[in-house]
Formats: C-alpha cells, structure tokens, sequence
C-alpha cells in the first residue's frame, strides 16, 4: 500500500526546495545551494513516478466514466484499450514508488575502499586474489568511476597477497557494498602440473569511505613508525623514511602504507583506511544488534560468509545467497557484473518490502 500522505508531503517539499533554489542570491553560500541540490536530486525521481502514477489514475477514472455513458462499440474498445493502459502504469508506478521509498542507506552514494586477500590455496590464491581486483577495476572503469590502489603485497607471480584500493564515483558503495565475503574458485592451477581442479579462495570487504564527522579517533591512540620504502625482494626503493606504519591500538589494526613518495601523503592514506575500517566494524555491530534487519538484508559485511563460486571448468559463477548461477565466467571475471549485482539489489530490495510489508 502506498502511503499517499506521504508522497504529497514529498512533493510539497521538493516544490518548496524548487522554490529556495530559484531565489536571487543562493549560489552565494556553497554549502547550503549543494545541500538543496542534493536533496532536490533525491526528491526528484519520487516525485517524477509519483506525478505518473497520478496521471495514471486519472486516466482510469475518466476511462471507466466514460465507459458507463458509452454505446457507440468502436468507441468502447478504444476506451477498453486506454483504461488497460492505465491500469498497468499505474501498477508497475505503485511497485516502483514502493521500492523508492525504501529507507535509503545513508552510505550508498560513498565512496569506497576494497580490500583484496588471499584465502586457502597458497599462490593460486594470490592469483585470484589479483583477478578480483581486476574485475572490479574493469567494472569501475564500465561505470564511469576512478580507482587508485592504497596498498597491495605481491607475490612474485603476478598475485597479489593482499591489495586495498580506492573506488571513487557516485554510487559506488550502493552497487558493491554486496561483494564482501568469501569468494571462491575452482580450476586446474597454472601452478599445478597434474591438471587436478583446486579450490582456492580470497577475502574481499568493501567499506564504505568515513569522513572526520562519521568516526573519531583520538591521536593518542595512535603509534606510527616510519621507514625506509622497499620493492619485490626488500631492495630500498627510497632513500628518505617516506613509508610509514600505524598501529590504532584499541582495535589492533595495523596498517603499512608506502605508495606515495611523501611521508606525510602516506600517513593521509593510512588515516583514511583506518576511518573507514573502523566505520565497517561499527556498522558491523550495529547490524548484529539489529538482528531482524541483518537477516532480512543479502549479506553486506560478514566476512567469512561464503558468498560465490567461479568454477571455470564450467564456465560458471553461482552466488550461494540468492541461488543464482550464470554460464558466463570469461565475461564476469573480466568485469562484466551487471546482471550479478542487479539481481542482488533487487533481492535485497524484495527482502526489505517482504519484512515492511509483512
């Protein structure tokens, strides 16, 4: 059922916000014309599908009007054929206002960190582990986004043993924040001569990225350490102490951090990664006390959670939380994820208007 109040209270205030945006002077302060742009941008497909769906009624309203005072049977087929059509706009508008008034995750429109880890299966892991974060930079670059890697440790092969790197667009969060888990694959190794299919896997988290506002850290909880940065094999790639390690010690994170040549752009990044490890851990624990809302949602942060599958001696991919499996791998591992992470928001969604409707 919609809720009709509501959707005129939303379309009172996105009229009002129309209003304050046309007013002489309100580009002058920034921060206040960005805040009534942004609202107005959320607003605005509410009110442009609910505006359908009005026309909709109306339409079926006069349609059977004028069905009742009707004789002429030419006449009465076309008006059959506009109150068919109005009926169905008006249902698929009333399913698609159901699903945009959902309460929206505060964090979907962010920015996010991805960290990569290998899993069980020693160098083939390391290997898989890289052609994740290849998938999801290809995906990234289909989508219009920017990536730029944070930290990673090879292994000599062309693997990674971890990497963490940034994903930056609008969006970023809302379309990926349902690949952190466990993801597994299963192949004849390029490191296995006896042609024995393996299974190996690697670790992904997505977290969304935290700001100064949304966590704080108290300095005193922090130790950094600075060194010397070092390549493949521990040869010194720098000659000044730009490489820096912090340790938050109420959490115990530790995180190394040596891509930038400035000790000071490496300690920004380090701070970066560490807001955002200790916004998931909080959305984490916020999700468990809420243990009907964690159930009711696809799985967005547990990490030990075996989320899919990717076996290449059958082409196929199978994501275990909502049983869906797709014969396309060499499309998928190459970053065509589209229908995967569509069926997973609309799952997500069918889930959430389950639980508020039942």
């Amino acid at each position: 059922m919609l809720g009709i109040e509501r959707l005129n209270d939303i379309v009172k205030h996105y009229e009002e916000l129309m209003g304050l945006l046309q007013e002489p002077g309100v580009t002058e302060d920034a921060v206040r014309f960005q805040k009534l742009l942004k609202e107005q941008a959320e607003l605005s497909p509410i009110v442009d599908v609910y505006k359908k769906h009005e026309r909709a009624v109306s339409d079926e309203t006069d349609a059977l009007d004028m069905l009742e005072h009707e004789n002429d049977p030419d006449m009465r087929e076309m008006l059959k054929s506009e109150l068919s059509e109005a009926r169905r706009i008006k249902s698929e508008t009333e399913d698609e206002l159901q699903i945009l008034l959902l309460p929206k995750d505060p964090n979907d429109d962010k920015n996010i960190f991805i960290e990569i880890r290998a899993g069980v299966g020693g160098d083939e892991s390391a290997l898989f582990a890289y052609e994740l974060y290849r998938m999801y930079t290809n995906y990234a670059m289909h989508m219009g986004w920017k990536t730029e890697i944070q930290s990673f440790n090879e292994n000599g092969l062309g693997g990674f043993k971890e990497v963490t790197f940034m994903v930056t667009g609008k969006g970023a969060y809302s379309k990926l924040k349902y690949e952190s888990g466990v993801h597994r694959v299963q192949r004849v190794p390029e490191t296995e001569s006896g042609g024995r299919i393996h299974t190996s896997t690697a670790t992904v988290a997505v977290m969304p990225e935290a700001d100064e506002i949304d966590v704080k850290i108290d300095p005193n909880d922090i130790k950094w350490d600075v060194f010397r940065a070092s390549g493949n094999g521990g040869q010194c790639v720098n000659t000044t102490d730009s490489a820096v390690r912090l340790t938050h010690f109420p959490s115990g994170i530790v995180i190394h951090m040596q891509e930038e040549k400035s000790q000071l752009q490496n300690k920004e990044k380090a701070m970066r990664i560490l807001r955002s490890r200790l916004y998931e851990i909080e959305l984490e624990r916020k999700q468990n006390e809420e243990a009907d809302l964690r159930r009711s949602q696809i799985g967005t942060g547990d990490r030990s959670e075996k989320i899919r599958t990717y076996n290449f001696p059958q082409s196929r991919v199978t994501d275990h939380r909502i049983k869906l499996t797709l014969y396309k791998i060499d499309q998928i591992i190459n970053g065509d994820l589209d229908e995967l992470i569509n069926a997973l928001i609309t799952a997500d969604q069918a889930a959430k208007l389950s639980k508020m409707n039942g």
